[in-house]
């Protein structure tokens, strides 16, 4: 109430709606300059319409007069346009660019909320647009100026042959009948643009007579605005309840969307990209472009976009590659989509494509053959990868075609840190599916001393200058605990009883042995691990760092049951590159900790005896299984990881008929495939733990 005491009503209007002028109505918007104004203020014009296509021209009159007027430059236009000769047909009858054309396009597709308000006498009269019409300058002038220039230089090269040649020289001349047009083809050729253009240029102008505003016709046509019968039963249209009158000020979208033009599904504006959730314009973009340094990114986006949010949608459907982002294989290749050449899925084409941006990831230059060799897909699916992302070089092969940014690369350490963790897990997965083994060179690392012809990224000087910081860490680290050790045990060899007493010292930071699991006989050992915990177990309660290893390692084996240490240490790089920036876990988790870590957390280790000529490594070879889980087939999965201590393979009927033996004929198909699909994998028509089957 106190804000209308402020602002109090002063006077109240009657609204009337006119129609006489509703369908004929347009807006003209167009400039209005000094120099074509007379010395009335009042522009020279002439007008002429083509009503089929509601086009129109204006021809405004340039002031010549004018002191900002060159009069020379009028000239030269005027003669390049029209020539020395004059006529009927000529542009500028004075021989001067006296004029400007102004030439129409629709400003708006929908004008039916547009109207024209007259006020007279404290009423004010409404007549709605019928169509709002912007004028552009036209420079059709200079399409006739160089037409005039080509005919004279077609006459002037005739007058020349004709004076070379003697005679003209006999040539054959071929008579072709053109074939009757099918009803498909002249469908097209409507749709043409210059079957469009030939029409438009068949319609004639109709030439208009502009009146002045103190014109006695434009006093008469004024009238018009006003509503000619202002009883109430003419004016029905205003008479509206506030839900229609709402309705009328905010039209659903759907009458709006059947007005716009149809374009293809494939086209979207910036302004209507704009439009759109920050993650959905830059997946859009990233589609579209493929390949982008992230500065160009940011000057796509709408001004006043954080580059922190932009930075946390890139990264969902892009990849980092020599510090420019590459849009994920995914994202090109769905699930349900396939090659248009060799009609592969998604699933293989997105996997040689990873490969593709893995070696880019190691070097500026890839072979298109060496590709093709190891993902055993067609060149033409390989050129597409490499066409999204590279450029041919002769000789060379095909080189990245964004130069390495390394201005990315020192601004933003964390975000080069968690792509070279989600590289590390593509790269084993890329390992194991193409069979790379270390020595293969598609998978080891660049050396520089062996082969110095070969540039290095950034990312790779990056990586090798940290790993070597951790190594002289871990060594200094290890010198000063040897030292404790030899100290500490000095101080605890006690005589008790004539009985040499030795306190064998302990190392948290030690990584994990393997040496022992390499030297057992796989065929002998056997049995499933008991479960029992070392003195350095971590107390989940007591440390931040061991209580959240904890609940990602339950949470991982509740899905997967059963995993490998290599495939386990894959899924923790995965989940560290999802962490935000300075979390607990990036404080540095050892093999020794993680290992310690699935133990304790209700976890076994099978020891699956592999053959003596696999070619599995000890990460490979170390199998831990969720024993106890809480559902109704905790038994059966733990009877069918016992018979996997007895052999890295087995038969259906074997698993079968132990498990009837256990648990009898109550015992289910669907029941047991359930058990083999939680822990298993066949290959062969042979089962195998998940993570040990050996292509």
């Amino acid at each position: 109430m106190e804000n209308e005491d402020d602002d109090p009503i002063i006077q109240e209007l009657d609204v009337y709606l006119a129609k006489s002028l509703a369908e004929k109505l347009y807006l003209f918007q167009y400039p209005i300059r000094p120099s074509m104004m007379n010395y009335d203020g009042v522009p020279h014009l002439s007008a002429r319409i083509k009503p089929k296509q509601q086009k129109v021209e204006l021809d405004m009159a340039i002031n010549t007069m004018s002191p900002n007027y060159c009069r020379s430059k009028g000239e030269q236009i005027a003669l390049n346009v029209d020539g020395t000769c004059s006529d009927e047909t000529s542009t500028y009858s004075t021989k001067l660019m006296d004029k400007q054309t102004f030439s129409s396009i629709q400003a708006a597709s929908n004008t039916s909320r547009y109207a024209v308000a007259f006020y007279r006498k404290g009423e004010i009269h409404v007549t709605p647009l019928h169509g709002i019409l912007q004028m552009r300058p036209s420079f059709t002038y200079l399409d006739k100026a160089d037409s005039k220039y080509r005919e004279r230089e077609a006459a002037n090269d005739a007058g020349d042959s004709s004076q070379d040649e003697g005679e003209d020289d006999v040539k054959q001349v071929t008579v072709r009948f053109s074939r009757p047009e099918s009803e498909q083809a002249k469908q097209r050729r409507a749709q043409s643009y210059e079957f469009l253009q030939k029409k438009q240029a068949e319609e004639s102008w109709v030439h208009l007579h502009y009146s002045g505003i103190k014109d006695s016709r434009s006093e008469h046509e004024r009238q018009y605005l006003l509503c000619q019968n202002q009883t109430m039963t003419e004016n029905q249209e205003l008479m509206k309840s506030p839900s229609e009158y709402l309705q009328m000020l905010m039209p659903p979208n759907v009458e709006e969307e059947t007005e716009k033009p149809v374009a293809p599904s494939n086209v979207l504006s910036m302004a209507q990209l704009r439009t759109l959730p920050l993650a959905d314009q830059i997946k859009i973009l990233m589609k579209n472009v493929k390949v982008i340094p992230f500065a160009n990114l940011m000057g796509l986006m709408a001004a006043g976009t954080e580059s922190i949010a932009v930075l946390r949608c890139i990264q969902q459907v892009a990849m980092l590659v020599q510090g420019n982002w590459v849009v994920k294989s995914d994202v090109l290749y769905p699930k349900e989509s396939s090659s248009p050449h060799s009609g592969v899925s998604a699933e293989v084409l997105c996997r040689g494509r990873d490969f593709v941006m893995w070696k880019f990831t190691q070097d500026r230059w890839v072979v298109r053959k060496e590709v093709a060799t190891v993902t055993k897909l067609c060149q033409e699916d390989v050129k597409d990868f490499l066409d999204q992302m590279a450029i041919p070089r002769i000789n060379k092969g095909w080189e990245f075609m964004l130069p390495f940014d390394e201005d990315f690369m020192k601004k933003h350490p964390d975000v080069v840190q968690r792509q070279s963790m989600l590289w590390k897990g593509i790269q084993s997965k890329l390992e194991k599916v193409f069979s790379l083994s270390k020595e293969d060179p598609m998978s080891k690392k660049t050396d520089m001393s062996s082969a110095p012809s070969v540039v290095m990224t950034g990312d790779q000087v990056l990586n090798i200058a940290r790993a070597k910081a951790k190594e002289s860490q871990a060594r200094l680290e290890r010198d000063l605990q040897k030292k404790k050790e030899q100290t500490k045990l000095a101080s605890s060899v006690t005589v008790v009883a004539d009985v040499l007493i030795k306190e064998e010292p302990m190392s948290d930071d030690e990584s994990m042995d393997t040496s022992t699991y390499e030297s057992i006989n796989n065929g002998v050992v056997n049995g499933v691990h008991e479960g029992e915990n070392s003195e350095e177990s971590m107390n989940g309660d007591e440390d931040p760092v061991a209580k959240e290893l904890l609940e990602f390692v339950e949470s991982t084996f509740r899905r997967q049951y059963v995993l490998t240490m290599n495939e386990l240490k894959r899924l923790f790089n995965l989940h560290l590159a999802s962490l935000p920036p300075g979390h607990i876990l990036f404080s540095g988790i050892s093999d020794k900790m993680l290992q310690e870590t699935v133990l304790s957390s209700g976890c076994k280790q099978i020891m699956v005896p592999f053959p003596p000529q696999s070619t599995a490594t000890p990460e490979e070879q170390k199998v831990f299984a969720l024993w106890t889980c809480g559902d109704t087939y905790d038994k059966e999965r733990q009877t069918l990881l016992e018979m996997f201590s007895k052999g890295h393979r087995l038969r259906r009927n074997m698993i079968q008929a132990r498990m009837s033996q256990e648990f009898g004929e109550g015992l289910s198909k669907q029941q047991l495939d359930k058990v083999l699909k939680d822990c298993c994998v066949c290959y062969g028509g042979m089962w195998y733990l998940k993570g040990t089957v050996q292509s």
